[in-house]
């Protein structure tokens, strides 16, 4: 039976489909200063390249990078499954065919049974397509799991993010997880900062109960609140004891408009 490919669903739009201008752009946002992090997870921004890539690029630019990859988003397009991941096959960008772990995927859907190994919620969503071109300019070769997030129920986030460390410890080597989510939406530039504040704290604290509490009460838009939770709950089951913000930004930074803005937050979780 021949494999899934799963095709570019945003290829020219969140960022260029030709290959060259697409290293291009990459190499520049990736070329930023300071020390290597040896990182057991990050949070990453999926917005267009033009908003929101100088803040991926800080944190892909800072990162000792490894050649296997836990990938977790949130689900835009309300398709598929609520919890869904992909467990063999390849992703294509236009920097060519990127491999599905297929055992490890294996071993986290044996850890979670509610996670179904489901195409659709991942064919059109662009929230982890736009990372991957990151990884193959400064890995080149690697393989990872796709996981898309559509529930907010915490007790699954929880359950998932216990499911990938105990998948992650059980393989022995190492395994990068990237949760891939923007902050707040639409709301004004000084707004947007001051609430996404309460969250980073949280994230930079560690705390995924309190993750989900400040989002909840305080009307957070964060979209992939849920993929930072499992992230979180997962690198604390493995060792974190730590978290770094790398770079923070608002859309309104690079539009210059300020009345409905995006905020973008780059986080490293380390030991």
């Amino acid at each position: 039976m021949e494999t899934y490919v799963r095709m570019p669903a945003v290829a020219g739009q969140f960022y260029p489909a030709n290959a060259d201008t697409l290293r291009r752009a990459l190499q520049t946002y990736t070329n930023v200063n300071g020390d290597k992090i040896e990182a057991l997870g990050a949070i990453v921004p999926h917005a267009g390249y033009m908003y929101s890539g100088h803040v991926a690029g800080a944190v892909f630019g800072r990162l000792n990078l490894p050649d296997r990859y836990v990938i977790l988003c949130p689900n835009h397009t309300g398709q598929g499954e609520p919890l869904s991941i992909m467990s063999d096959g390849s992703w294509m960008t236009p920097l060519g065919e990127v491999h599905i772990d297929a055992d490890l995927a294996g071993r986290i859907m044996t850890g979670m049974p509610v996670l179904r190994d489901d195409i659709e919620a991942q064919r059109h969503e662009h929230a982890l397509e736009v990372q991957l071109p990151f990884l193959q300019l400064l890995v080149r070769t690697f393989e990872f799991v796709p996981i898309t997030v559509g529930t907010s129920r915490f007790e699954h986030l929880v359950a998932l993010g216990d499911a990938i460390a105990r998948a992650i410890e059980s393989r022995g080597d190492h395994v990068m997880i990237i949760a891939s989510s923007d902050m707040n939406h639409y709301e004004t530039d000084s707004t947007t900062r001051v609430k996404d504040r309460k969250a980073i704290d949280r994230i930079l604290a560690l705390d995924a109960a309190g993750l989900f509490e400040v989002v909840t009460k305080e009307h957070i838009t964060m979209c992939g609140f849920g993929p930072a939770i499992a992230m979180i709950t997962a690198a604390k089951a493995m060792g974190a004891k730590s978290a770094e913000l790398i770079r923070y930004a608002t859309s309104g930074d690079v539009s210059g408009d300020r009345d409905a803005v995006v905020g973008y937050a780059g986080i490293a979780v380390t030991k």
